[in-house]
């Protein structure tokens, strides 16, 4: 544990998102109970909870490291990369999936050249699959942070991507 604690203290001195962290980890130093509080918090911070933001909040919470992996890992509000600037979510719930959703999902990847749950090298998009949003009548759906565009077809997939 002692290595992660000096990797972090390298890389505060060069990023300033580490000080935002200690000033989240002092307010809840000790609070296990604070552990989703905290993650999300520092993914906030950081975009994704690195495996070295991990083994910091585990100390300074004093819970296990594996402990925080599992909370990180079991909850899809978190990830353990980084995203990209705009998050692509694609609805497969049922009525977007009956409507095409698999195909507009298919076109995205190729479009973008990452497959789900991946960011594009550039940093600009991350591709992933939601289930219902809850605008079945407007199927099949996809959100662009939070930009919805319903009704979509394969042949407007470009034409989308290319506002953002």
């Amino acid at each position: 544990m002692t290595g992660a604690k000096c990797q972090c203290s390298r890389a505060a001195e060069t990023d300033p998102r580490w000080e935002q962290l200690e000033e989240i980890l002092v307010a809840y130093q000790g609070d296990a109970g604070a552990l989703i509080q905290v993650l999300h918090a520092a993914q906030d911070v950081f975009g994704f909870v690195s495996e070295e933001v991990q083994e910091r909040v585990a100390e300074a919470l004093g819970v296990p490291v594996s402990e925080v992996y599992g909370v990180a890992t079991f909850y899809s509000l978190f990830s353990l990369k980084p995203r990209g600037q705009y998050k692509i979510g694609v609805c497969l719930g049922t009525a977007c999936y009956v409507r095409g959703a698999a195909q507009v999902l298919a076109e995205l990847e190729k479009q973008l050249g990452v497959k789900v749950n991946d960011t594009t090298r550039d940093g600009k998009f991350t591709l992933e699959v939601t289930r219902c949003i809850g605008a079945c009548g407007l199927a099949p759906v996809i959100t662009i942070n939070e930009d919805v565009y319903g009704r979509l077809q394969v042949e407007k997939v470009s034409e989308v991507l290319a506002k953002y």
